[in-house]
Parts: C-alpha cells; structure tokens; sequence
C-alpha cells in the first residue's frame, strides 16, 4: 500500500512525524509538506509564482519525503501528479495540532491536503489532535491512539469523492471513550472577531479562537463528542453540486427561458 502524508504545519512539525512513524506499520510512506506552517489557508494553490519541490530524508529511512513551498493543495497535488512515480491509494494529512471541527473544513489547509486527494478520487482522511500546546504534547500517547484509529480506517474501503475528518481527544487510548462518527456541528461560530486599538486610534481586528470556551453545544456533533474525550469521525462528500439542486434552480429561471425561447422563435 502506497500513502502519501502531508500537512498544514510544516514539515518539520511533530505531528508529521507521529504520524508517519504509526503509518511506516501499514504500508510504504511518501511525505509532501509545506517548507513551513501553512495553518487556515483552506483549499488555495499556487498560481503567480512557481513551486519548488526538494527532497528531504529528515524522517527514517524508507520513506521519500519532499519539502515544498506551497500550500498544503499543492503538496497533494505535486505527490499524485508529479513526484510519485504511481498514484498514492491513500492520503492521509495532520496530525494536525488543534481540532478541526464544523465550519473549519472551509479554512483548515489539512483538510484541505486530503480534500485534494478525493478531487482525484483517491481515499483521503484529515486527522487533528484536540490540544494547541506543541511543546508539550505526548505524541507516543497520541501515536497508540492513533494506531488503533488508522487501523481500522485503512482496513476498510472510504468511497470515492469522500474524506474522513478525524478528531482525536488529547488522552490515551486506554481514557478514550471510544470512537462516534458524528455530523459537523455547523452551528458553532468558532472563531471572532476581536477589536484592538492603534496608537493613532484606528481599530484593527484579530481572530480569536474561542475554543477553549464554548459552553453548551449540540449532543451527538463533533464538537461536543469531542469535548466528552471521543474521537471524532465525519464523513465529509466532494459533491459540489447534485441533479437534485440543479433541477431545483433551474425552475427559477423558466420563465426568463420561456421569455427568450419566445423571443428567438418570432425573430427566426
């Protein structure tokens, strides 16, 4: 089994490496990640200037890894297209340092790594960890936990066109409740706006992630399952548009139609 890693905190992150070291288990590992932190810039790629693509053997040895200067979307894409001589079965990006829940999958540059890959209809999964302390983290606990989840995930079959976005509580697997495939809580405005002032009085504005603050949030959702020490599961689907929705607008424009097919019939 081939498996691409990428990742939206940079190479040199430990996430990456946690990761890679539990998937070194399953299968041969290739690594594209961005040269550096590349965190919220959701699915952009690279138009206005070109992309290096330099290889790397910082993790151990088996594993072909490249550092690029690019977006997350760059790196899946420059490992299926261009740098792997045959296409990865698997994509897998994170671990991610901070949870990636509800609305995050349009900012998230890890789920945007794996977003990439199902565009290709290439299995992908998005993995974050429910912690913001990097200098602390216990990634030989997160890695036992993570284990059992990749496992799992890899023996069976994710649909073409569909991502798993995969949330694990900063806990052992021995604490972990246990695992709820659960919808995106779409509810939760996670990130706000916060007003600071100039020295010359104008205001300038910061995100602020609220986080570590939310109160009550909707039972069965990610956020909530999460909070409660579950790891997390959605199944998210890159249908950007369905037959349903197109017939569906397509009956607000019957009558401009009618119009014009009036029009043209006369004229001709």
């Amino acid at each position: 089994m081939r498996i691409l890693v990428t990742n939206d905190d940079g190479i040199f992150h430990p996430g990456v490496e946690a990761m890679v070291s539990v998937l070194q288990h399953f299968g041969e590992v290739y690594v594209v990640c961005p040269d550096k932190e590349r965190s919220a810039i959701s699915h952009s790629i690279t138009l206005r200037h070109p992309i290096k693509a330099i290889r790397t053997n910082i993790f151990s040895t088996g594993v072909s890894s490249w550092v690029v200067n690019g977006t997350p979307a760059d790196c899946t894409k420059l490992g299926i297209e261009v740098l792997m001589k045959e296409p990865p079965d698997i994509v897998f990006s994170g671990i991610n340092i901070g949870p990636n829940l509800g609305r995050d999958i349009y900012y998230s540059g890890t789920i945007a790594g794996a977003s990439e890959a199902s565009l290709f209809g290439i299995p992908a999964v998005a993995v974050s960890l429910a912690s913001f302390d990097t200098a602390n983290v216990n990634y030989q606990q997160i890695k036992a936990l993570f284990y059992q989840i990749g496992e799992v995930i890899l023996q069976n079959k994710i649909p073409n066109g569909m991502l798993l976005n995969v949330n694990l509580p900063y806990t052992s697997k021995e604490l972990c409740r246990g695992v709820k495939v659960v919808p995106l809580d779409m509810s939760v405005s996670r990130y706000q706006h916060v007003g600071l002032n100039g020295p010359n009085g104008d205001v300038y504005y910061w995100l602020k992630d609220t986080y570590q603050e939310l109160g009550a949030l909707a039972k069965g959702h990610d956020f909530s399952m999460l909070k409660e020490n579950y790891v997390t599961v959605s199944p998210i689907e890159n249908k950007a548009i369905t037959k349903r929705r197109i017939d569906h607008v397509s009956r607000w424009f019957n009558t401009f139609n009618q119009t014009k097919e009036a029009f043209f019939h006369v004229k001709n």
